[in-house]
């Protein structure tokens, strides 16, 4: 990867074609990631285009998901694109390293809450202004059909009955939910909030490093996507297992740092936005538990959950906790958990 971008940065005439590169470990399942050493900079390269986009527009899309979020103050800085070529087929994003450390909960919980809070404050555009960033007409109904889509490789991925049996049910409530007129809010969410994906600097605030996602969504989805224990015992680096006491206290946070107004009109949205955002994670499991086990994609367009773009210390971790968020027992212990959170937010 440091060789291809090295070509890449020569190719495209950049004035830092000569640093050092020094890629990092593998740590994620879309992209590499190759600092550019003395610079501030790291190459975000991607593995592939998990919205199934060509590679150009899966650049593109990237490239706004940062322009738009830097407003926040809690996003790295956009400072160059690099093309997709033959030498890096999918191109690459130079982006701001952020110095800092990854995120320790329970403690970091009030400056996660601190990020999302500003990204979620910025200023909504008007519908027309949003691309090309994914903005739905209904965005709840439309997570309640991305589910479904994901849910179709669920017999093939040989799921617990008694997960399924959980899983139409919870897909029961949801499409119920839409068929009510009540909406959350929109505003810009990250839609992949998980703490492995913040860093927090030296001062304690914390930084939002991975955008390739974002969409006008509801802001619920990322404070599940936070909190959920299908996000917390994710990263490899660290794992912890919430409290309902404790995710609780996330959530009044961010009600803090938003005003009494916008916390009143999300407050019964949590729990709803919660179990679809677990949902959601539940579907993608089986999903990559099918789609791994293929062959990669050649080329540089599309999506490609193949176990061979990434080093098999990452996919043995990843298969460990799709298996583990699958097994019945877990599935319960979760649902049973959003009873118990919801006494803690009416109290």
């Amino acid at each position: 990867m440091p060789a291809s971008l090295r070509q890449a940065l020569v190719d495209a005439g950049h004035p830092l074609a000569n640093v050092p590169l020094h890629r990092l470990p593998d740590k994620g399942l879309a992209h590499d990631h190759v600092r550019l050493h003395g610079c501030g900079l790291l190459a975000r390269v991607p593995k592939q285009s998990q919205m199934g986009l060509a590679a150009a527009d899966n650049l593109a899309y990237q490239r706004v998901c940062f322009e738009r979020a830097a407003a926040s103050g809690h996003t790295p800085r956009l400072e160059g694109v690099l093309p997709p070529s033959a030498t890096l087929p999918r191109g690459a994003l130079l982006v701001e390293e952020i110095v800092g450390r990854t995120a320790r909960l329970p403690q970091d919980l009030p400056a996660l809450a601190r990020a999302l809070a500003a990204l979620h404050a910025l200023p909504l555009p008007a519908p027309a202004q949003r691309i090309p960033l994914r903005s739905d007409t209904d965005p709840l109904q439309d997570l309640l059909d991305e589910i479904r889509q994901q849910a179709a490789w669920w017999d093939e991925a040989g799921v617990h009955g008694q997960v399924t049996r959980c899983l139409h049910e919870e897909l029961s409530a949801l499409a119920a939910r839409c068929a009510q007129p009540a909406r959350p809010a929109v505003s810009l969410v990250c839609f992949d909030a998980h703490p492995g994906n913040f860093i927090v600097r030296p001062d304690g605030s914390a930084v939002l490093v991975d955008l390739e996602k974002c969409r006008y969504s509801h802001p619920g989805l990322d404070l599940a996507h936070a909190t959920l224990y299908t996000s917390t015992t994710w990263d490899i680096d660290g794992r912890c297992v919430l409290s309902p006491g404790e995710v609780a206290g996330f959530y009044r946070a961010w009600a803090a740092c938003v005003g009494p107004s916008r916390a009143r009109a999300a407050a019964g949205w949590h729990l709803p936005l919660r179990r679809a955002m677990w949902l959601w994670s539940l579907t993608w499991c089986a999903k990559w538990r099918v789609l791994s086990r293929r062959a990669a994609r050649s080329g540089g367009d599309g999506e490609d959950w193949s176990a061979r773009r990434s080093e098999d210390r990452l996919v043995a971790h990843v298969r460990e906790r799709v298996d583990h968020y699958l097994d019945p027992e877990v599935v319960g212990r979760v649902r049973s958990g959003f009873d118990e959170l919801a006494g803690c937010l009416a109290a």
